[in-house]
């Protein structure tokens, strides 16, 4: 390992990575710096200001990038509510820029510690955030070990803010004036490209890193967090000979005979109007419906002046319509979005005799067909992509893809699931218990360390033989066991008093 360290320090220079790049990608910026990781925004140069702000990215011919196309300083908050705290710094180099055969929208981020342990993560990326995205859930955790890093965009910018009357804006809630233009709803910009730049992202890496130490990384492990887990799933599916293995963060399943978003969406958004105006009753039918849609039960605190929050409606106002829309914009374009019955009325079986919509789905659908060791990571409190319909439907396509036959096969696989976690790592600690509660106690809880964790018993799976726990509830205040108390799932999706 020390001869590792030892070789790399002194071949790492910004005129040999941009020598590499310079025929793959425009607008190349590098630099070093005394520390690599990415701290509280904003902390440039590590981490641009949100375009169009001083100090952002800026299209390779030096204009500004449109506001929302780039929220690289706030991207890291998305799924993270902050950095693991590491001791020391981390000195390198960070290299970023367009893709050549996208100067426009595609993106990459190369990070290159001095002290290299001789392996690489390439990192997806959320939602449809950019690749600074996993700066803190990551980034920060892998680069303190060593590991070289690298991320995408998945070929797309982000978002601008357009009007009611562009026939590909989606608004940003029910009841929101605000309407937004994502940008892979435009043409050519397929969701099958998510995949392609991960992998394509993981080739570029390699060999920059062979350019800046002077050696083909040993390893190279594949993260990334919802939509940026459906990338890792594709990578292990697609991309053998790139990745010796992956941890998918809650990652997006997608099959077209379902479960699918444009199936499991509908209800919630449909439902949710009836189970405001009930008060919030969870006897209510209305509750009952989005329960028996897979969705995990409701937490609520009454806030001061009597105003409810919950989690349901959290993702209802942040969430459930706006990425229905998104999805149905680029899947099934020829439905009316704010029509009669509109998104909650939504029918995919019946839009399947009518459009595209199947085969649309199809083209980047996960298969299960994994090719090297793959962990899931999912919260039983997932309110946008439920546990029921999501990890758990990605574990038994990977069983019917092996029939069951798991640890007996080199690509093996494992699903621990967090007891109380939720999608969004900023509404763990958000709810409070009822009274009487338990003092200190928060019905939700983070990931994160979980997920991390799940890092490190894969490398030592990868590396060192050792066995992969097996699949398991993890619960509250717990940690992933080799003899777990709740092997398989978790018995509750939600348990309020651990």
């Amino acid at each position: 390992m020390l001869g590792w360290s030892a070789a790399s320090s002194a071949a790492l220079t910004c005129d040999d990575i941009k020598h590499f790049l310079s025929d793959k990608a425009v607008g190349v910026e590098c630099f070093r710096t005394d520390d690599l990781r990415a701290g509280v925004p904003p902390t440039p140069p590590i981490t641009p200001a949100n375009s169009p702000l001083p100090g952002s990215v800026t299209y390779p011919d030096g204009t500004a990038v449109p506001g929302g196309a780039i929220s690289a300083a706030t991207d890291p908050t998305v799924i993270s509510i902050g950095p693991t705290p590491t001791s020391a710094k981390v000195p390198g180099l960070q290299a970023s820029g367009w893709y050549l055969e996208e100067p426009r929208q595609a993106r990459f981020l190369l990070r290159f510690p001095d002290t290299w342990n001789g392996k690489l993560v390439v990192a997806g990326a959320s939602g449809t955030r950019s690749e600074f995205n996993g700066d803190w859930a990551w980034s920060n955790f892998v680069l303190s070990k060593g590991y070289a890093y690298a991320s995408q965009n998945k070929g797309v910018l982000n978002l601008f803010i357009s009007a009611a009357t562009d026939p590909l804006a989606c608004r940003l809630n029910p009841t929101s004036p605000v309407f937004v233009h994502f940008y892979d709803n435009d043409p050519g910009k397929e969701f099958t490209q998510w995949t392609l730049y991960m992998l394509k992202t993981a080739d570029l890496a390699k060999r920059a890193v062979k350019v800046g130490y002077d050696k083909m990384p040993r390893r190279t492990y594949a993260v990334g967090t919802s939509n940026g887990g459906y990338q890792v799933r594709r990578a292990i599916e697609e991309g053998p000979n790139l990745f010796d293995g992956g941890v998918d963060w809650e990652g997006t399943f997608v099959s077209p005979n379902g479960p699918n978003l444009l199936i499991d969406l509908p209800p919630a958004i449909a439902n949710f109007p009836a189970y405001e105006a009930s008060g919030y009753d969870d006897n209510s039918a209305a509750a009952q419906a989005i329960r028996a849609a897979g969705y995990p039960p409701d937490v609520k605190q009454t806030l001061a002046g009597g105003v409810v929050d919950t989690l349901w409606k959290r993702n209802n106002t942040s969430f459930w319509e706006v990425t229905m829309c998104q999805w149905q914009k680029r899947l099934n374009p020829t439905y009316d979005t704010y029509g009669t019955p509109g998104l909650g009325g939504y029918n995919y079986q019946q839009r399947t005799t009518v459009s595209n919509v199947f085969a649309n789905v199809a083209a980047f659908e996960t298969t299960g067909k994994i090719k090297k060791p793959l962990v899931t990571i999912a919260g039983t409190m997932d309110a946008l992509l439920p546990i029921q319909r999501q990890a758990r439907a990605y574990e038994a396509a990977v069983d019917a893809s092996r029939k069951g036959n798991n640890d007996q096969r080199n690509a093996q696989y494992r699903l621990y699931e967090v007891q109380n976690g939720t999608h969004i790592e900023a509404y763990a600690g958000v709810f409070q218990p009822p009274p009487p509660g338990i003092p200190g106690f928060k019905p939700l809880v983070l990931i994160q360390p979980h997920a991390q964790a799940a890092f490190d018993l894969l490398v030592a799976h990868v590396e060192s033989n050792a066995p992969l726990p097996p699949s398991q509830c993890i619960p509250v205040n717990g940690t992933i066991l080799e003899n777990p108390a709740q092997p398989g799932h978790c018995a509750s999706l939600f348990v309020p008093n651990p």
